[in-house]
């Protein structure tokens, strides 16, 4: 299997050395910048306006913002995309549980997965008009049973209606769909030893890699998750990955598949069609680890984790010191 999106981390929060709740932190923020404030109430406020005019249009550029897991699962942090500078305050972890993955949403929120107690829940993330954290919730309908490790993986559906989350008993693997609308569950499980990761989405398709353990390579495999739940084995077989590649992720399309692979220091991502032929290489860059991970952004950009977070056109944002990452 993939070897999991990111490996479990130790944490750069800038000169904020403690974690707070997202509620202290706005209060420590409001504190230190209240002097600040009096002088430039009007300015914001007009800053404020100007910020929110092009909000339609947000969906059609590409994201300013990344948010980010450190590597103990103990913190949020916010990273702007284009600096690297950290983003407002590092939001603390629910009390008991440590944060594990994240993704975004196309609304420009974030679904953050945490786990403590066997059970995943998942908290909805989102930013003001600068990217600073702005609240922390709890989804209700959406709750995982299991255990989640450094393995498992998360997805959401470009339209947000489903959460498809990765848990494991011992190397068995179990996906979990559910609509934090709703509150509908479906559950995959296999006997098999594997990892499923490098989860993607295209409509109601649910595309992983499958690794079968003691095996180096790789295969793509589709879940239709409108289908009956139950035994992995009702997914389809798509390509099996060139030797030296273990990530793949679905074009939005769903019509290629888009494939990492990353030798001598250099990633080079390569659309594929559904039958395992080459279309076309998409960019390669020098970058400065292992190839951990790669996930589709909401506007549809891929962004790659290499030690660092790489996308096309904007400088490395760091990432050495977090779990998991998206934008």
């Amino acid at each position: 299997m993939d070897e999991g999106r990111r490996e479990d981390p130790g944490t750069r929060l800038g000169s904020w050395k403690g974690l707070v709740p997202l509620g202290v932190a706005a209060a420590a923020a409001l504190f230190i910048g209240g002097g600040v404030d009096v002088v430039h109430r009007h300015q914001r406020a007009a800053d404020d306006e100007h910020d929110a005019k092009p909000a339609a249009k947000a969906e059609k550029t590409e994201p300013v913002f990344v948010v980010g897991i450190t590597k103990p699962g103990t913190a949020l942090v916010v990273r702007d995309v284009h600096t690297g500078a950290n983003v407002g305050l590092p939001v603390a972890a629910p009390e008991g549980r440590r944060f594990h993955r994240v993704a975004a949403a196309k609304d420009g929120s974030y679904v953050v997965a945490s786990y403590g107690a066997q059970k995943v829940t998942f908290q909805r993330l989102r930013l003001d008009g600068r990217g600073r954290p702005k609240d922390l919730k709890d989804i209700p309908n959406a709750t995982v049973p299991g255990v989640s490790t450094a393995w498992s993986d998360l997805a959401l559906s470009p339209d947000g209606d489903h959460i498809a989350y990765v848990t494991y008993r011992g190397v068995r693997s179990r996906v979990d769909v559910v609509s934090p609308k709703t509150g509908t569950h479906k559950v995959w499980t296999t006997k098999l030893r594997a990892r499923v990761g490098s989860l993607s989405w295209s409509g109601s398709t649910l595309s992983f890699v499958w690794s079968s353990a003691g095996s180096a390579r790789h295969q793509v495999r589709a879940l239709d998750t409108n289908g009956a739940a139950g035994d992995l084995r009702v997914s389809k077989a798509v390509m099996l990955l060139p030797r030296g590649s273990s990530n793949a992720v679905l074009s939005r399309d769903g019509n290629s598949l888009i494939v990492a692979a990353a030798k001598k220091s250099e990633l080079t991502l390569q659309t594929y069609t559904l039958q395992g032929k080459p279309i076309k290489a998409l960019w390669a860059q020098k970058v400065k680890g292992e190839l951990t991970g790669l996930d589709v952004g909401h506007t549809g950009g891929v962004i790659a984790t290499a030690g660092d977070l790489y996308a096309q056109g904007v400088p490395a944002v760091p990432g050495e010191d977090l779990a998991d990452a998206a934008w």
